[in-house]
């Protein structure tokens, strides 16, 4: 299948970069490049772009969008949580501009095999790298159901969280769970009717909080947020887009936190903790994608993208 993804907040992202022809510029999320190659267009031969993914069908797909801007791109396999030491190895110790594009690709979510749709009945899978061992199938087979519990309330914010866990732990009894649509059914089953018709499709928050599991993802981006400004050059940019509250919560408290990290008591008349503000948050509310641009691309519906930029 070919790897289709069409970028989100594309203008707006570019143009929050603010991107140098000479710079440096690490795209985290690579994808199929589209982001990437707006980028590599504005640089000139002494401008370099890093592009960061783990998953090879990305790499692949991004490979070939930018084959055309020859030594001006670097890509590595890999996640951008190692962003530092890929840095390294591809011989800078800076960039000027970084961005991330969270969450599921369309082609994840369309191509079979992967098992990251409720859509289609296939393979329970879920991994973005698939390197690693752990899918969604043994989460889903092996967890207990107190952590089926936490992992479907906290990362999917369902409300029937509780009742999904019990259904998945009595199904499996019975037989194993292999495919999206065995936990489809089972799911279905756990949320009371009034509640289906009503709502959008049953498995959606379920689906989304055993994918955010299987691959680390809160986990991920909480730990490799910090490490993420001392990598930008002064007046360097950081761009994150969300597609969850989760993400955006987690991109919104550090932004906020590099601004002003004092941690004094208000009573103080001045600041005795000795935290410096790293930079400044250029968004105070997220920018949203235009009505066109949610009727064009489905997708780009819940997307959030926020704006740091690192102090001089």
């Amino acid at each position: 299948m070919e790897f289709r993804h069409k970028p989100v907040l594309l203008e707006e992202t570019i143009t929050n970069l603010r991107i140098r022809p000479d710079g440096i510029y690490v795209d985290g999320t690579l994808g199929g490049g589209g982001h990437s190659s707006r980028i590599a267009e504005l640089l000139s031969e002494k401008g370099r772009l890093i592009g960061i993914d783990q998953d090879d069908a990305a790499m692949q797909a991004a490979a070939k969008r930018l084959e055309p801007y020859g030594q001006r791109v670097r890509l590595v396999r890999s996640n951008f949580c190692q962003m530092a030491q890929v840095l390294k190895e591809c011989g800078s110790m800076a960039a000027d501009g970084i961005l991330l594009d969270l969450g599921v690709s369309s082609y994840q979510l369309d191509t079979l095999e992967r098992g990251f749709s409720y859509k289609y009945d296939t393979v329970l899978d879920m991994r973005m790298d698939r390197r690693q061992t752990l899918t969604a199938k043994e989460i889903v087979n092996t967890y207990s159901m107190q952590e089926l519990f936490h992992i479907i309330r906290e990362y999917g914010e369902e409300k029937f969280a509780q009742n999904i866990a019990r259904h998945i732990v009595r199904a499996r009894e019975k037989e194993e769970i292999e495919t999206t649509g065995q936990l489809n059914e089972i799911i279905r089953a756990a949320i009371p009717t009034k509640v289906r018709a009503g709502g959008g499709h049953p498995s959606k928050k379920t689906f989304q909080a055993i994918r955010i599991a299987c691959n680390r993802e809160l986990e991920v981006l909480q730990d490799a947020l910090d490490s993420m400004t001392d990598l930008l050059s002064p007046g360097g940019r950081l761009c994150v887009i969300t597609f969850h509250s989760l993400e955006d919560r987690i991109v919104k408290t550090a932004m906020r936190g590099w601004e002003n990290p004092c941690i004094c008591p208000p009573e103080f008349p001045v600041c005795t903790c000795g935290r410096k503000s790293k930079g400044r948050v250029i968004t105070r509310k997220p920018i949203l994608p235009t009505d066109g641009e949610m009727t064009e691309n489905k997708r780009a519906k819940s997307a959030k993208l926020r704006v740091f930029e690192k102090r001089e």
